[in-house]
């Protein structure tokens, strides 16, 4: 990705219709500074940008809300576009990641990132914007909650496959194993692709596997590289659509199920208890922290030898369902 060009893209789309003088005005500058950011002679810091945002008419507080799926903790005493804010996104979106790590995957220097992250210094917005993707792989959707990226040449076309992709994820949901299956040792020392190999290793209806190959390929997910079929696809984020996100869940559940009633290999365990609100939150804290855990091993995890699904539930048995009341009838 060319961050530079994106950035260029963004401030351009926050604009929009405005000329650069006037909107240089309204950010509360006397010179054309939209211009100056627009030409790539300068560059605002992630925080300016945030500040322009808000002065574009996005409620910042909603898009970042959208984007985490659901509002960080740090909102409630921080405003959205300060620095302190800015540095609290990268540190969300940083996990257990690595300082280091992050500087060999991204490029930039491990000093301005240590900074950064720690709030003392604010990145421009090309280098925030390179560090979300690093850390995420999601700008496009930080993008999306702050314009229209449809309007971002840098951007469209991506947005438009990656919006094809998770549409299709609700349709197809066993794509998400079929590529994992892709990337095993053991496929890739196969002669050949052999059809019906991949349902086998999944347990999975042949007819299924057929399917899914068909919409990953059409949709740039996998392309056929000589006798083997080639990943080229990143993780298909659904936070955006909560429905699709809510149907990948229950499938993966029901797989699980099938599996229980199957007396298959797995480790499935429950817990029914009573609890104070205070420990389910402690409970909830742990919860999230060991999927983020979790993901940071399946991350850096050599070689590729099994696909396996973790499938982590908590919830309030007790809760009182939407639209109705807590009680028996």
């Amino acid at each position: 990705m060319d961050f530079d060009r994106i950035a260029r893209d963004l401030l351009v789309a926050l604009r929009g219709r405005r000329s650069q003088v006037a909107w240089s005005r309204r950010l509360g500058y006397r010179s054309n500074v939209a211009y100056a950011w627009e030409s790539g002679s300068r560059s605002p810091t992630a925080a300016e940008t945030f500040r322009a945002a808000v002065r574009s008419g996005v409620d910042l507080a909603a898009a970042l809300t959208r984007f985490y799926g659901r509002p960080p903790v740090w909102l409630e005493s921080l405003d959205p576009a300060s620095p302190e804010a800015v540095a609290r996104l990268l540190h969300d979106l940083r996990g257990s990641t690595s300082i280091t790590d992050l500087a060999r995957r991204s490029g930039l220097s491990r000093y301005s990132l240590s900074r950064w992250l720690a709030g003392q210094t604010q990145p421009r917005l090309s280098e925030f914007l390179q560090l979300v993707e690093t850390a995420s792989v999601r700008v496009v959707d930080l993008l999306a909650v702050l314009v229209d990226p449809a309007t971002m040449p840098s951007v469209a076309e991506f947005w438009t496959r990656l919006e094809a992709r998770r549409r299709g994820a609700a349709e197809f949901p066993w794509t998400q194993a079929v590529v994992r299956a892709l990337e095993l040792d053991a496929y890739r020392q196969l002669p050949a692709h052999a059809s019906g190999w991949i349902a086998a290793r999944l347990g999975m209806p042949p007819e299924e596997e057929d399917r899914c190959l068909a919409f990953l390929c059409e949709t740039g997910q996998v392309t056929r590289t000589g006798p083997h079929y080639q990943v080229e696809a990143l993780a298909v984020d659904t936070r955006r659509h909560p429905d699709i996100g809510r149907r990948l869940k229950a499938h993966w559940t029901r797989v699980a199920a099938d599996r229980i009633e199957r007396d298959a290999p797995g480790q499935f365990s429950y817990n029914v208890f009573t609890v104070s609100e205070a420990d389910l939150e402690r409970i909830r804290e742990l919860h999230l922290a060991y999927f983020h855990a979790l993901r940071a091993i399946v991350a850096e995890s050599e070689p590729g030898e099994r696909v396996a699904v973790a499938n982590v539930q908590l919830f309030a048995l007790d809760a009182t369902p939407r639209g109705g009341s807590a009680g028996t009838r």
